[in-house]
């Protein structure tokens, strides 16, 4: 059974540059409710510096990736907080959610 985790990064597509400085949270989705899980804010790569689910941290379920990046627009663009929601099974290995946004538009897909 492969270890699993949870990476992200995110990249405008605008200019095509890492997006430094946008905040990421992760919530778990249950029968309460949404509860949060963590929060990184991205480096100048447009990663978080370490994964959002470690394979000591990883639980299987739904997941929800907010990512803030509004402000990365300075409030030009149309887009506010890009919420992706997710299956994430056990034994299925790294699980890397990048996020290509731009202030009108996004786009994701599993990474490697």
């Amino acid at each position: 059974m492969k270890a699993s985790a949870l990476t992200t990064h995110i990249l405008n597509t605008g200019n095509g540059k890492p997006m430094a400085g946008v905040l990421v949270e992760l919530f778990r989705h249950q029968a309460g409710g949404p509860a949060k899980v963590t929060e990184a804010v991205t480096n100048a790569d447009g990663r978080t510096d370490a994964p959002l689910l470690t394979p000591d941290t990883f639980v299987a379920g739904t997941y929800e990736l907010r990512f803030h990046v509004g402000a990365q627009f300075g409030g030009e663009g149309f887009l506010d907080v890009v919420p992706i929601l997710v299956r994430l099974a056990a034994g299925q290995g790294h699980y890397h959610v990048p996020l290509l946004c731009s202030p009108w538009s996004y786009a994701t897909y599993r990474g490697s």
